[in-house]
């Protein structure tokens, strides 16, 4: 998998904007919307594109367009300058960017189950962080969720980095692969598709990962508050496609369908039939929340209490937030799962 930057609109959206350009009798006007994701994985956000191909997006009147950049930072970055109106950045870089004064809200939980895990080659001898002390850890991107998820495991077992240990920006897929296979890192800090890929690749791999920290959740959708407070409706539309995409997407029946509006996103992901369905599985756990009491998006508050609590004893944060609960909003699930 490559890390890029690149624009694509979601496939199906230049009918939409034919359809309007020939004045179709009766035609709804569609409000346009960026949305901004750390990569360019279209498994990984499986619901989003089932959302469009199924037609969910243009039910509730938005025309999508999705952006991938190169992780949360820069994500939070093009929400900031108003360059997208929704992003998929970490919890952890969200709150770092709130520190620095950037009122940027969680609005959806989009992974309410950790997405990342702490690997090392099957073969290591190293079976618990605590054995990480004087080693080198690679990760996706310098500033990438996974780093703010590895640094709160290694604290928890009195480390800081760059005193006992230290990380390297190798990227993931392929870059992964050959950096474990060089010998250049003793440990890799994974999403769950990059280690389904490194293993598809040939290498082993163990998850050594505290089971405390697999209830840390991962990316979810988020906006500026000035964006929050002025569109409302766009906000409620949004999440209501989002559900009804996840629910779509969850469905066994629906495999073979969902695959081909990824591989349609991302042909290149797609090339692999056996990984796409394997990663497909991976997803479609990783979006299922361990409570459904409250449906797709909620926000457990003592997770974000656990976030705070990490990045502050990591030195990510230099203390908590004045008020953690204006991190994220609730608000709109009901009316998202509302069936």
């Amino acid at each position: 998998m490559l890390r890029l930057t690149s624009v694509r609109p979601l496939a199906g959206a230049w009918l939409l904007a034919s359809a309007a350009l020939l004045g179709s009798a009766g035609a709804q006007e569609l409000t346009p919307i960026t949305v901004v994701v750390p990569n360019p994985s279209a498994l990984n956000i499986f619901p989003l594109h089932v959302a469009e191909a199924e037609g969910y997006f243009a039910e509730e009147g938005l025309d999508v367009t999705v952006e991938a950049v190169n992780g949360s930072a820069s994500v939070l970055q093009t929400l900031v300058a108003g360059q997208a109106q929704i992003g998929q950045p970490g919890p952890g870089p969200l709150l770092a960017a709130r520190e620095r004064g950037e009122d940027v809200v969680f609005i959806y939980n989009y992974w309410p189950k950790s997405v990342f895990g702490l690997v090392v080659r099957d073969e290591a001898e190293i079976t618990d962080p605590s054995q990480l002390k004087g080693k080198r850890i690679g990760v996706g991107t310098a500033d990438g969720a996974e780093v703010g998820f590895t640094r709160a495991i290694l604290a928890s077992h009195g480390m800081q980095e760059g005193t006992d240990y230290e990380f390297l920006t190798v990227g993931d897929g392929g870059t992964a692969v050959a950096a474990f296979m060089n010998e250049e890192i003793d440990a890799y800090a994974a999403a769950v598709a990059d280690a389904a890929i490194i293993e598809a690749r040939g290498i082993d791999l163990r998850e050594i990962t505290p089971e405390e920290f697999l209830a840390y959740f991962g990316n979810g959708w988020a906006v500026t508050r000035t964006y929050l407070e002025a569109n409302k409706p766009v906000i409620e539309g949004f999440g209501r496609a989002m559900v009804k995409g996840t629910r779509f997407g969850l469905d066994p029946a629906n495999t073979q369908k969902v695959l081909e509006h990824t591989t349609a996103a991302n042909p290149q992901e797609g090339e692999d039939t056996a990984l796409a369905g394997a990663l497909l599985e991976t997803m479609r756990d990783r979006v299922t929340p361990f409570d459904m009491s409250h449906g797709f998006g909620y926000q457990p508050p003592r997770h974000w209490e656990l976030w705070q609590e990490a990045q502050v004893a990591t030195g990510a944060l230099k203390g908590p937030l004045p008020d953690i609960t204006a991190a994220y909003t609730n608000d709109y699930v009901e009316g998202w799962n509302a069936e």
